[in-house]
């Protein structure tokens, strides 16, 4: 696949110049400069790779590693000793409309090991288990929900004045400040159920985060650094601790499992799917820079600048790449390629420039040679979609209007993705 980025019509896997990027954003096209996109069908002694069994047992350990040694650090398993503990159980919930679960994942039997706390709600109308869709949430589980039943979060969180935030800590007016961002309900009546844990049980966001998270407090029992993975790395090591709960729980269908995400959050729905295969459809809302868009395009957030503002997020190799994105042996298509052949849907937003809506598209399309290898042929045209206007298909993708953020009309395509793939199949 060879030609340049000029516009949205000709794409690429191969150009020819390599552009400089700084701190400073570019939100100009002719100062995109041109690049090298590695090919995910190109394995590490330089042969191509032809079939799945290929792919399966070469090429995608090969590309795992490189975006585990270069950008996210390392994946540990679960804790041998992990608990799972159910603590509070009401089937009335949301006026008779859901089960509402409350449960405390303790992540290992020393005494004070770290723990997360998973928010479930599941619907009533249905006596069959069901599938469920997962992410974390930003402000706590009483963030998502006005439901005064719902355990307030005594964690550490960013300040905010709108969210009703003081000193770090959540307050009863905190309570349903992001339920914008998750339409409990609707998801409910579409047969679904909802799982989310905040992200900061795992580990509080700000650069000494990690002292207090599952980085530091596990490296015994995961036998690994707290140098040998990121913030990201420890968010999406969480998502698939949820998956290991609900395989425990009989009202689930935990073979039908939909992991989601927006932005930083996305980043880790990724990183969790591409890791672990449970999942069962993979959603990306506006992950951007080191989720879903192109790191060697010089437009919006780079390397440089989330690694200046966001060190931990990352692997400490990533930052090196800053001023040498193209040595970067991997691109973020080929964390995408490395969801296939699952069904994977990307979302951007039109005025989300920081996020590059072309560059996710761009490495969407670019991912799309591995799933053709599965005969999933379904795929985005090369030309990027009218605003609002979404494709459904093996892979799906939308670009709204509006900004970044996740809102009701992302998440009625979200719902029709994943029940073309789970409940129509």
């Amino acid at each position: 696949m060879v030609g340049r980025y000029i516009d949205l019509i000709f794409f690429s896997a191969l150009c020819l110049a390599f552009p400089v990027q700084s701190q400073t954003p570019n939100y100009d096209e002719t100062k995109v400069g041109e690049y090298v996109l590695p090919d995910p069908l190109i394995d590490n002694n330089g042969r191509q790779v032809t079939t799945k069994i290929q792919w399966l047992e070469t090429r995608r350990p090969e590309i795992l590693d490189l975006f585990k040694e270069h950008v996210y650090g390392k994946f540990p398993g679960a804790p041998d000793d992990i608990q799972f503990k159910v603590t509070t159980v009401d089937k009335t919930a949301l006026n008779g409309k859901a089960t509402r679960k409350e449960i405390t994942v303790v992540f290992s039997s020393v005494q004070g090991a770290p723990s997360m706390d998973i928010l479930l709600y599941l619907p009533n109308q249905t006596t069959k288990p069901v599938p469920v869709f997962i992410g974390l949430n930003y402000f706590g589980n009483h963030s998502i929900h006005s439901d005064p039943n719902i355990r307030l979060s005594t964690r550490w969180m960013r300040e905010n004045d709108a969210y009703k935030i003081v000193d770090n800590k959540a307050t009863e007016g905190s309570r349903g400040a992001h339920k914008h961002r998750w339409p409990v309900e609707t998801l409910l009546a579409n047969g679904y159920g909802v799982a989310t844990a905040y992200y900061g049980d795992l580990e509080p966001d700000h650069e000494t985060g990690w002292q207090d998270g599952v980085r530091n407090k596990l490296q015994a029992e995961l036998q690994i650094s707290s140098t040998d993975w990121g913030a990201i790395g420890a968010w999406a090591w969480g998502l698939s601790r949820i998956q290991d709960y609900l395989e425990t729980d009989n009202q689930v269908n935990a073979n039908q499992v939909v992991i989601t995400g927006h932005s930083r959050l996305a980043k880790a729905a990724l990183w969790s799917a591409a890791n672990d295969t449970r999942f069962a459809v993979v959603i990306s809302n506006d992950a951007g820079e080191g989720g879903t868009s192109l790191a060697r395009r010089n437009y919006g957030e780079t390397i440089a600048s989330i690694t200046n503002t966001f060190p931990y997020w990352f692997h400490p190799r990533y930052a090196t790449y800053s001023d040498e994105v193209e040595n970067l042996p991997i691109d973020q298509h080929m964390l995408l390629a490395l969801i296939s052949p699952r069904p994977l849907y990307i979302a951007s937003a039109q005025d989300d420039r920081w996020a590059d809506p072309k560059g996710e598209y761009l490495s969407l399309l670019n991912a799309a040679p591995v799933y053709r290898l599965f005969e999933k042929n379904k795929l985005p045209p090369e030309k990027l979609p009218i605003i609002n206007l979404p494709i459904f298909g093996d892979v799906g993708y939308h670009i709204r209007d509006g900004g970044h953020d996740i809102t009701f009309k992302d998440w009625t395509h979200f719902i029709k993705f994943s029940d073309i793939h789970l409940k129509e199949k």
